[in-house]
């Protein structure tokens, strides 16, 4: 630990469900962005089945933040261990503990302890980082109780699916189209309205508001993390329409010997409580998931197409 003084923080919460299903929820960390808030994208670099390597993007205080995570899982003790082996500024250290205890009757305690150093222990500095620590910790702590306790339900609330199409065309041109987020509300007649920030290279926050078959209008928040020499575009929407409790993706174009596969993924955890309002009286969650997988799938093909015809109408013209 860094010589600088070690701050500490600890959050619990109770949840009415078993330790084993806590535990499964906070180890597998490349799902975070679906279940936790404040999680944007984790990739997994490493794992052996008890030491893992995370590269980690999450908000922190209204700012994306990325950082290099070493956890050390133990699940006959139904603990982790982290430290971040790259923190970012103002962080100079990063340690901390997830612990899962049993408790009577089947429920069990969460507990999330984090000691960090702060680089000149500056007060402002320190400030920021304890006020990340709590919003984020009480954010997740409360959102994987509010999961665990639908733990027999969640293969009906969750879904995930993809699309995708074939293009004669250059990669480069089908992710520069994709990339090109601002140019959106010109080229997609479902886009009307797309505001777009990117301080950091290939960190992109948007607000867009899209159109829907029935000539409405809904509005979302989005980050989008960029990986260009991967073909890759991972997303996670930060304000989702009123039925999905949380919408990441990915958008990924392959290139082959004969072509691209340009993939649209999706991934939703639907509100439940919203369905009869948004939906009307009687609807179930079957016919939301198919509501839903319709429409952002109705969407996202519209987009691949002119990715597609970007691309190979190019080609023709040169």
């Amino acid at each position: 630990m860094s010589s600088e003084r070690v701050h500490r923080t600890a959050h619990s919460v109770e949840v009415d469900a078993a330790a084993g299903v806590v535990y499964g929820l906070i180890s597998d960390a490349v799902q975070w962005p679906l279940f936790f808030p404040p999680n944007v994208y984790v990739e997994r670099l490493e794992f052996d089945g008890t030491d893992e390597r995370l590269r980690m993007w999450a908000t922190a205080n209204g700012e994306i933040r990325s950082w290099i995570s070493q956890r050390v899982q133990d699940p006959q003790e139904r603990r982790i261990e982290f430290h971040q082996t790259r923190p970012q500024a103002p962080v100079e250290t990063m340690h901390g503990t997830w612990i899962v205890e049993e408790r009577p009757g089947g429920t069990s305690r969460l507990t999330l302890l984090h000691e960090f150093t702060v680089v000149g222990d500056r007060p402002a500095d320190v400030e920021w980082v304890e006020r990340a620590c709590d919003t984020n910790s009480r954010a997740e702590l409360d959102n994987l109780r509010h999961l665990a306790e639908r733990w027999t339900r969640l293969d009906e609330l969750v879904l995930s699916f993809e699309d995708s199409v074939r293009v004669k065309g250059p990669a480069e041109l089908v992710y520069d189209f994709l990339y090109r987020v601002g140019d959106w509300p010109d080229l997609i007649p479902h886009v009307s309205r797309l505001d777009l920030t990117e301080d950091s290279p290939g960190v992109q926050i948007m607000s867009m508001d899209t159109r829907t078959a029935d000539g409405s209008t809904h509005t979302t928040e989005s980050v989008r993390i960029c990986f260009p020499h991967a073909g890759r575009i991972v997303y996670k929407q930060t304000a989702t329409p009123a039925l999905m409790e949380a919408h990441t993706g990915e958008w990924s174009v392959v290139p082959d010997e004969t072509g691209v596969t340009v993939v649209s993924q999706h991934s939703v955890v639907l509100r439940e409580e919203a369905v009869e309002r948004v939906l009307g009286p009687g609807t179930d969650l079957a016919a939301a998931r198919r509501y839903v997988r319709q429409a952002l799938g109705r969407n996202s093909t519209a987009t691949l197409e002119l990715a597609k015809r970007h691309a190979e109408s190019a080609i023709r013209m040169l």
